[in-house]
């Protein structure tokens, strides 16, 4: 086994993906068809291909080898998360994802109603939460948690629509998110509302509220008449900054619309939506996993690194991912950068997203260029980075081995 070997992403054509954004970034003609996200892991949906078959083949041949004991002691023979390039054109549904043991308890309770795996109104489709965060490449728009109450209130009553007037009411009173929130996902035809909030918002002058006549915009531009329109109002809206990036815990109500990013994520795909989609909503299960807090700030900070750029710590073992600018690391006189990076005993994804970089490990060498990623296998000694741009590094979060 090499002690760095080069891994394939594996694009996912979803209709609300960038036409452009990942073909531009691999340098691939433009031909008009969606490209969503690039994929590198071990996902089972869609697993990277390397040295001759696939990383989560060369997993289940030698998991402590690649993995580490410690990775394999927390999280059993697999990769524990999952790293992406996203591009989104269009918006994604509005979604909530379960704890572990809300997956766990989902699960076991449609497995005993009979329920199918690939059934459409199946809720968990494995055990495991699905917390994420996305660092921002370009300008990134996206919903993230509830905006503070009395933030909302004034929006409706900057409003003025006599529809709201039940969602204003409720959220004035006691809970009033799981209110106001199970009000609008219970409504009959929540189409004339929904019609009446696109319009009333697209009239807003007030600049304060430029970002919610994006997103509403957004929004019913996609979905015209989804309660999804409505459920934006109470919502934070965030317009990132190229790395600046969002945290999404179990719980988090939270909608992707416009922009790239490098997310990484646990490996799952439980997903519960509840607007923006064509898709299966069960209301009892959201409400009894969304959290209703109030989130003042949607940014995730960011913090200083002693080995590599920037980190973000996250409050989940699963991940962790830094980023750097490697011409930072150029010493007078030198063409590129070079820094010695890593923690014992850990895996390690790197992913190339501009400029060119040289992953050396051990005996062995990969040259990437953007969209390109190696694999690092779990090791002792620290690995080297060589070159010019930006460069994403993909963990796990499990503190260093002494």
């Amino acid at each position: 086994m090499p002690d760095v070997f080069a891994v394939d992403g594996t694009i996912r054509d979803y209709a609300w993906g960038s036409s452009t954004a990942i073909q531009q970034l691999l340098g691939l003609p433009v031909d008009g068809r969606p490209a969503a996200e690039l994929w590198f892991g071990a996902h089972p949906g869609a697993p990277s291909a390397a040295l001759g078959t696939t990383l989560d083949e060369l997993i289940a041949a030698d998991p402590a080898g690649l993995l580490g004991e410690p990775v394999v002691a927390a999280f059993g023979p697999r990769l524990p998360f999952l790293l992406k390039v996203l591009a989104a054109d269009t918006p994604l549904s509005i979604q909530v994802h379960p704890t572990r043991a809300q997956a766990e308890a989902g699960f076991a309770a449609e497995d005993a109603r009979g329920i199918a795996i690939d059934a459409p109104a199946r809720n968990y489709r494995d055990r495991n939460h699905k917390p994420e965060l996305l660092c921002a490449l370009s300008e990134f728009d996206a919903l993230c948690g509830f905006r503070p109450v009395a933030g909302t209130l004034r929006l409706l009553d900057a409003l003025e629509l006599d529809g709201l007037e039940p969602v204003r009411a409720r959220l004035a009173g006691a809970d009033g998110l799981r209110a106001a929130f199970s009000y609008l996902l219970t409504l009959d035809d929540p189409a004339p509302l929904s019609r009446a909030v696109a319009a009333r918002v697209a009239a807003l002058a007030d600049p304060g509220w430029a970002g919610v006549r994006a997103a509403v915009a957004a929004a019913a531009a996609q979905f015209p008449g989804d309660v999804g329109v409505v459920l934006a109002l109470l919502l934070n809206h965030v317009r990132l900054q190229p790395g600046e990036a969002i945290y999404l815990g179990a719980g988090t109500v939270h909608a992707y619309l416009h922009g790239v990013g490098i997310e990484i994520m646990a490996n799952s795909d439980n997903v519960l939506r509840c607007g923006l989609t064509t898709k299966h909503v069960d209301v009892g299960e959201l409400l009894a996993i969304t959290d209703f807090a109030e989130l003042p700030e949607p940014r995730w900070p960011s913090s200083g690194t002693a080995g590599f750029g920037v980190g973000f710590d996250v409050p989940v073992p699963d991940f962790q991912l830094h980023s750097a600018d490697l011409d930072a690391y150029r010493k007078p006189g030198r063409a590129q950068g070079a820094c010695a990076t890593g923690d014992a005993g850990k895996p390690y994804l790197v992913l190339c997203a501009s400029g060119g970089v040289r992953v050396r490990a051990g005996r062995s060498s990969v040259g990437l260029t953007p969209g390109r990623a190696a694999f690092v296998p779990a090791r002792d000694p620290v690995f080297t980075l060589e070159g010019t741009g930006q460069t994403f590094l993909a963990s796990v979060g499990l503190p260093q081995r002494r």
